[in-house]
């Protein structure tokens, strides 16, 4: 519990802190590219999106040759850098070259005064194909600038080209990237489901390897899904309480109708997610930087390289008996294919094949009066074999798996509607026995809402080993944010407070660690340790050395606030 005195500190230093530009940021590692290989960057595009629904920016773009020949490099990364003032609501944010959607952002809040900036990197080397060609570079951020929403978005993005040499050997990069989303040249690659995006794909004859990567997230009344009530019992709540249609997420991909793999989506909380105060400075985890999903699609080569176009779904279902959802979700991917180098027709055939289309869901609940209980669980176990005879005669048995679990109880109580999700599970693929795939993810998740407080309990730990196209990494990510009002003190003024803990290990060796906590848009507290962190780590908040938690690390159960943001 804050004093009266400390509470008038952090309120000075608010002050202070306030009269300059603030700076925002999404607590992640640092880049691992090789730094001391020779670079050269240029600047893709820059752009004031202002009124913008409908205008993206669209660039040409070449790749550089003072860093070596195209497709040959070490690595490539992006770095954004945006500021804004004035108010705004958070926007979109996709990247789009050749047709594919290479990231997915979307904005921190401006609120009114001296503004506020910020600036991410991001790797993008898997991208390389895409990056060696000439092409359309697409950034669409759609943006409305109007009485009182006076914020527009100045942005600049540049891209960092690593030479390769005997020491930092080129990245590693399919030999193909076809594109799963809108192949229009005048906008970006997402695509909004329902109904079911399909695309008709053809693959190169000797594709040996298939790996799907998947963008989603929740828009307009799917962007807080995980608040949607149950079709059964959302005549039992009070009108406008929330949507319906439930809260069990899954996007599906599909080849010719049949079920290849399925994500679940981390539960990313945007910038103006109920309590914007709470995510000023820091973001919330994946704001900026939206998780995508790998799926192995090599047991569909057989069916894929047969020389005919073939029909790629991706779609968003519920645990509905009709699978249903609201409008609505963005989504795109890609195919990232490896090919054999003899260039003949790969062969082979789908030995084993138990992918149901649909999860397995449970729904119970009990509201009396608007008031009680409604669960969601479910799970989707996926077991797909195939045999694979490449172009050069080398025979591959390969087996995909999938065991995701899933389950949200939503509490409808007199003085608050609190959530409390969790989301786990395990995908694997090996090849001849050897691993390629292997991601074991948990996000759990829970928001409290009373009639006083404000609180976000969320997490994401992911551990990912390397494949032929990421590298293995660990990341957890714990944060809990929100507002404790102080009815005993200073008038009842409240305070909205962020910590954030994370931890970074990968399989070169490379660590990183941050601890980050801020009240009030004040950063009190910021650590950081490991092999990645910066020589100099100047620690803030000498006086406050921590911003204490002041809800249980995990609580039942908070009402939904619906915003068209």
């Amino acid at each position: 519990m804050f004093s009266a005195s400390r509470l008038l500190l952090l309120t000075s230093l608010g002050a202070l802190v306030r009269a300059a530009v603030q700076v925002d940021f999404q607590v992640a590692q640092p880049l691992t590219l090789p730094r001391s290989a020779n670079q050269c960057t240029v600047e893709i595009l820059t752009r004031t999106f202002a009124n913008s629904y409908g205008d993206p920016e669209i660039v040409p773009y070449t790749p550089p040759t003072d860093c070596g020949s195209a497709g040959t490099w070490a690595g490539i990364s992006l770095n954004f850098t945006v500021t804004s003032n004035g108010t705004q609501y958070d926007r979109l944010g996709t990247f789009t070259l050749q047709g594919v959607e290479i990231w997915r952002t979307s904005t921190p809040e401006p609120v009114s005064g001296d503004g506020i900036i910020w600036t991410y990197l991001k790797d993008v080397s898997k991208y390389t194909p895409i990056f060696a060609e000439p092409g359309m570079f697409i950034l669409e951020l759609d943006n409305v600038v109007e009485t009182g929403l006076e914020g527009e978005y100045a942005t600049t993005l540049h891209a960092t080209f690593y030479e390769s040499s005997d020491e930092y050997p080129a990245a590693k990069s399919s030999s193909v990237i076809i594109p799963l989303g809108n192949l229009a040249n005048d906008t970006g690659a997402q695509e909004s489901v329902p109904p079911v995006f399909s695309l008709n794909v053809t693959v190169p004859q000797n594709a040996v390897q298939i790996y799907a990567e998947l963008q989603a997230s929740g828009n307009s009344e799917e962007e807080f899904w995980y608040y949607n009530a149950a079709n059964d019992y959302l005549n039992d709540l009070p009108p406008g309480t929330t949507y319906g249609d439930g809260p069990f997420r899954e996007v599906r991909l599909l080849v010719d109708g049949q079920l290849a793999g399925v994500a679940l989506p981390y539960p990313v909380l945007f910038t103006g997610a109920i309590l914007p105060q709470a995510w000023m400075p820091i973001t919330s985890y994946g704001a900026l930087d939206l998780p995508t999903y790998f799926l192995d699609l090599t047991p569909f080569v057989p069916i894929l390289t047969d020389g005919n176009s073939h029909t790629i779904s991706i779609d968003v279902s519920s645990a509905e008996s009709n699978h249903t959802i609201n409008g609505n979700w963005f989504v795109s991917g890609n195919l990232q294919v490896v090919t054999d180098p003899s260039g003949n027709p790969t062969t082979g055939n789908i030995t084993v094949n138990n992918a149901p289309l649909f999860a397995t869901t449970n729904t119970t609940g009990n509201i009396d009066n608007g008031l009680g209980t409604i669960t969601v669980g479910a799970s989707h176990d996926v077991h797909i074999e195939a045999t694979i005879v490449s172009g050069s005669g080398e025979t591959t048995t390969v087996v995909w798996q999938q065991s995701l679990q899933y389950s949200n109880t939503q509490y409808y109580l007199s003085d608050a509607n609190n959530v409390v999700q969790t989301t786990a599970g395990t995908m694997s693929s090996t090849h001849n026995g050897v691993t390629v795939v292997s991601d074991t993810f948990s996000y759990p998740f829970a928001i409290n809402l009373t009639n006083y407080d404000v609180a976000f309990d969320h997490a994401y730990d992911r551990t990912v080993v390397p494949s032929p196209l990421i590298t293995g990494s660990t990341i957890q990510n714990h944060q809990v944010a929100g507002r404790r009002q102080d009815i005993r003190s200073c008038g009842g003024s409240a305070l909205p407070y962020n910590n954030n803990t994370f931890s970074y290990t990968d399989l070169a060796g490379n660590t990183y660690q941050r601890q980050v906590n801020v009240v009030d848009r004040v950063v009190v507290l910021d650590q950081q340790s490991g092999s990645l962190a910066p020589a100099s780590n100047v620690q803030h908040g000498a006086i406050i050395q921590s911003a204490a938690d002041p809800f249980p690390a995990r609580f039942p159960g908070s009402r939904r606030i619906v915003q068209q943001n």
